[in-house]
């Protein structure tokens, strides 16, 4: 039993997991945090931060530590039995989590600290953990009546259901469909890494030809490159509809109703606890406060971006018109005509920018970027226990040799692994009882093209600036030197903020200092050129309009569909997508289109109400990297005041407040316009 949850000076011993001890493990942890909390709460002697709130730490982090390597596990490598034992151990946690928020003695216990002479001797972090505290209780239901709190409890059980099936829906609808091409002239155009892992999909399922799947790095570049127009409308009709009643895969994943069922969930949730929406909700706790402020940061977006948008997509219609004689373009075909544009006026092509990037090259130059920047260095470690062979495994140390913390990195696609890229913790940095440093450890996810053969795994830009984005996630959380758990690495920090240092890292790619130290050709081992770097630069604003109307789309949908939910209304979700597309909307996708039924950042992540956030924090991540680049891009005094203001403090101080401190002034759009050449 004592296989997965290891020593502090251990790693988790991955290896050695059995799936029979998962569900006993968690039960067991579960069993004695109830009775460690009774004996707490029976304890008649004044509350305080030593007495009260350490041990509730420990608490948590005895559960979290294991829980967030069984959640792991079931992201990367996702078998049925696993994905059985997760979910009925998921509905014990949510039960166990909302128990624990609506503990009114809990709740008295941890507001007598705040009556307490002992408060005022309190730093400002433990302050603003417990006042965090407070209102989490309180958005949990804790004021409420006995009734009302079962209620409660039985729509967060129902939430943590309905979103995790969305989840393994998608996961299973994305798997369910693939395209057979019997001869390769159906393939014409694609890159030929692409080609040559379809082939090799065809001879893992024993048949004859090419399979191409719906995992996003196959499906981008069969939308981008395929010269065969019909096989484009076939990728992108399965793509858009996955896991609806629209498109040509099985309809029995259809998340319509799921969909339906976790927004009436959420806003039964909301009015319980007093809020008109759950827009409101979830705006309790993040820097923009309320809806109001959210719409006015969107609509101001959306009224400076639309005209650039338009002029970008008629200036696609007239090219595509003069050059290949078609009147009308469709959607499947906006990537592919895009990608010819660019290279006729700029000479262009996406895959030329590949060859510079090999996977382990780019990783180095990341790692120098940062040594550079903190004085930290980056070392790996070779005889580690992981939980498949191409994981790799880092330590980070400081100037000092002091270890900071370390992460996983699993880079490449496979079946049982979920899509996307993220960052996830796997233990947070806190001061034990004997004094000693918890160090922080991550799990850093990309779902790369795995190398074949005797080729190394080349990234286009985009995977460039996806695994800048993740590592600063990654750095975010294990640079920090809070010692208290509520508040280090990314625990207390707004959400409309947590995208701060991962988009500020994005910021690097484009830089001609940065993509010295991270390019190398495949071929001729050389650097990219001047020449080469003022066509990324191009690529950079090329149809940025278009691009950023799109998330701006995403943003409102998400925003409104939380804010004007109506449990009376049928087919709502629907109909407010129509509506924010006909507001903002250049590029008219078809009506089978379902993107919302595979919205996982909303509908099975932590983004509800909160989509706006990549936008709200992309404001402060280019003021915050207009300063380094105004300075120098390795100015000591800024890359330490960053280090010092933003990447260390976690949740520990108010994240306006520590922009300021950073930045000089409070945060201006200017900059992210700017960098998206909308002005």
């Amino acid at each position: 039993m004592n296989t997965i949850l290891t020593e502090f000076t251990d790693l988790p011993l991955f290896s050695k997991i059995r799936l029979s001890e998962i569900q006993p493990k968690l039960i067991s942890i579960l069993r004695q945090n109830r009775l460690d909390l009774k004996k707490l709460l029976k304890k008649r002697t004044a509350r305080t931060w030593d007495n009260f709130m350490l041990p509730l730490e420990e608490l948590e982090d005895r559960l979290s530590q294991f829980w967030s390597i069984i959640e792991h596990l079931n992201s990367v490598n996702q078998t049925p039995s696993l994905r059985k034992i997760y979910s009925r151990c998921l509905f014990k946690l949510v039960a166990y989590r909302t128990e624990l928020a609506q503990n009114t003695k809990l709740y008295r216990a941890i507001q007598s600290i705040v009556k307490s002479a002992s408060y005022k001797q309190l730093s400002p972090t433990k302050k603003r953990i417990i006042q965090k505290a407070l209102c989490e209780f309180k958005l949990s239901g804790t004021t409420l009546d006995a009734k009302k709190k079962q209620i409660f409890r039985q729509l967060k059980k129902r939430h943590a259901e309905l979103t995790t099936k969305f989840e393994e829906n998608l996961l299973d609808a994305t798997r369910a469909w693939v395209f057979k091409a019997h001869h390769q002239k159906e393939l014409a155009g694609l890159p030929e890494h692409i080609i040559s892992e379809a082939k090799l999909l065809a001879k893992k399922r024993k048949t004859s030809g090419w399979i191409l799947t719906l995992d996003f790095h196959m499906y981008s570049a069969v939308i981008i490159y395929a010269d065969n127009r019909e096989l484009r409308k076939k990728m992108y009709e399965a793509y858009s509809t996955r896991a609806s009643d629209q498109g040509p895969a099985t309809h029995k994943y259809d998340n319509t109703k799921i969909l339906e069922q976790i927004l009436d969930t959420r806003d039964k949730m909301a009015k319980l606890v007093g809020f008109k929406h759950y827009s409101q909700y979830s705006l309790a706790t993040k820097m923009a406060k309320n809806p109001s402020t959210v719409f006015d940061f969107l609509y101001g977006l959306a009224k400076r971006i639309k005209p650039l948008a338009k002029k970008e997509f008629k200036t696609l219609q007239d090219f595509v018109q003069k050059h290949y004689g078609i009147e009308k373009l469709e959607v499947w075909d906006i990537a592919y005509y895009s990608e010819k544009m660019q290279y006729r006026k700029y000479k262009i092509r996406q895959q030329q920018f590949r060859n510079y990037f090999p996977v382990d090259k780019v990783i180095s130059g990341l790692f120098e970027l940062t040594q550079k920047l903190y004085s930290i260095t980056i070392i790996e470690k070779q005889n580690v226990n992981r939980w498949h062979k191409d994981v790799r495994y880092f330590e980070i140390y400081d100037k000092t040799n002091t270890a900071r913390g370390a992460f996983y990195a699993d880079l490449y696609a496979r079946p049982k692994k979920h899509g996307g890229a993220w960052m996830a913790e796997c233990r947070n940095r806190r001061i034990l009882k004997d004094g000693r440093v918890q160090l922080p450890l991550a799990f850093l996810n990309c779902n790369f093209t795995p190398p074949q053969r005797n080729q190394p795994t080349l990234l286009t830009h985009e995977e460039v600036t996806t695994l800048f984005h993740e590592f600063g996630h990654t750095l975010h959380h294990l640079l920090s030197t809070v010692d208290e758990l509520g508040a280090s690495g990314m625990n207390g920090v707004p959400w409309d903020a947590v995208e701060l240092p991962s988009q500020f890292m994005e910021g690097f790619c484009w830089e001609k200092q940065i993509l010295d130290l991270m390019t190398k050709h495949y071929h001729t081992c050389q650097k990219m050129s001047a020449l080469m770097h003022k066509k990324l630069l191009i690529s950079k604003t090329f149809q940025t309009g278009m691009y950023s109307m799109r998330q701006v789309i995403f943003a409102l949908f998400d925003m409104r569909i939380h804010h004007e939910y109506n449990a009376k209304q049928k087919n709502q979700i629907q109909k407010i997508l129509q509506n924010i597309r006909q507001q903002c909307e250049v590029i008219k996708p078809p009506a089978f289109n379902r993107f919302q039924n595979s919205f996982s950042h909303i509908f099975a992540g932590g983004y509800a109400a909160g989509y706006y956030s990549y936008k709200w924090a992309e404001v402060l991540s280019c003021d915050a990297f207009a300063l380094f680049k105004q300075h120098g891009l390795f100015d000591e005094e800024i890359s330490q005041s960053f280090l010092h203001n933003i990447l260390e403090i976690g949740g520990s101080r108010d994240m306006m407040k520590a922009f300021i401190k950073f930045r000089g002034r409070k945060p201006s759009i200017m900059a992210l316009l700017k960098d998206g050449g909308i002005v």
